[in-house]
């Protein structure tokens, strides 16, 4: 799952979304580096992405994807995920995509202070580019942003075709999948 997920996930089961957030950038163990709060969604973050890899439809949906695509398939599911979650949205949450992905990096800069610098480089321009995800070019600049920061070349930069081309296929399986998701994450945040 990628940001989108992470924040709906936080929303809703009460965890931090600062902590949901961070989940893809904090490496290693945690031991009190960040708030308990912060921890416990960073902790949610992880099990959702193990469960995401693990789970049966996503893996069906992973052999869909050719070589060498198919060693960043769970990267363009995750990317394109929350293009079908905007894509639904209105299916999930009554308040408008745009307020909520506001709301969210207004809690997240007040759940994590400490987080200026890292604030000023990756929550500025988060309303706007997870809002961009709504549209296919949106998409292809999410899987650019996630290109730049791996250590190797990748073909993420030229994959929007083969998810538009498996668009229909992918819906079915988001639209399956989310609910699951929802109950695992709903279990997980109530073991902490």
């Amino acid at each position: 799952m990628n940001h989108l997920a992470h924040l709906y996930l936080a929303e809703r089961t009460g965890t931090s979304f600062a902590g949901n957030f961070l989940g893809d950038f904090v490496r290693g163990r945690l031991g009190g580096r960040f708030d308990p709060a912060i921890e416990t969604g960073i902790r949610l973050h992880r099990r959702v992405d193990s469960y995401a890899d693990s789970h049966p439809l996503l893996a069906e949906a992973r052999d869909w994807f050719p070589p060498p695509y198919r060693r960043y398939a769970g990267i363009l599911l995750d990317v394109y995920f929350d293009h079908l979650l905007i894509r639904h949205w209105r299916d999930f949450h009554d308040e408008p995509v745009d307020r909520f992905v506001q709301r969210a990096t207004t809690r997240m800069r007040r759940e994590w202070p400490a987080a200026a610098p890292f604030a000023g480089t990756r929550l500025a321009g988060l309303p706007d580019a997870l809002c961009a995800y709504a549209r296919p070019r949106g998409v292809e600049q999410g899987l650019y942003r996630v290109h730049a920061r791996l250590a190797r070349p990748s073909p993420l930069r030229e994959a929007l075709p083969l998810l538009v081309a498996r668009d229909a296929e992918l819906d079915l399986v988001f639209r399956r999948f989310l609910p699951d998701l929802v109950a695992f994450s709903l279990q997980e945040a109530n073991q902490d």
